[in-house]
């Protein structure tokens, strides 16, 4: 059996992330309003990625880390600019780096 993690693009500009393993019937509830929550509010959404898991640990794994993504790292995933995701997770690390040093130059 197949496991999905998918993004929408909703129509408030903002993304929704998710899993499921029949992607099909996921998408069409989500674009009928039928699931409630999030996308009923935001409808049209249209689906803009998918990728397929062998287990749904492995989904729901890629679910939760690109819930963690900024926007920019989303688009980049959407597009498929592998180069882009990375150079934003590297960003990412350097800003989140402390000092441990002194601030002093002798």
């Amino acid at each position: 059996m197949s496991f999905w993690a998918y993004m929408l693009h909703c129509a408030d500009r903002t993304f929704y992330v998710g899993h499921t393993d029949n992607l099909d019937t996921r998408i069409a509830q989500h674009v009928t309003g039928a699931l409630g929550g999030y996308t009923s509010t935001r409808l049209p959404v249209i689906l803009v990625w998918s990728a397929e898991f062998p287990s749904r640990y492995e989904a729901l794994a890629a679910e939760r880390q690109i819930k963690g993504w900024s926007r920019a790292k989303k688009l980049a995933l959407i597009r498929g600019a592998w180069a882009l995701i990375s150079a934003l997770a590297r960003n990412k690390k350097e800003e989140g780096r402390a000092s441990t040093g002194s601030a002093r130059t002798e």
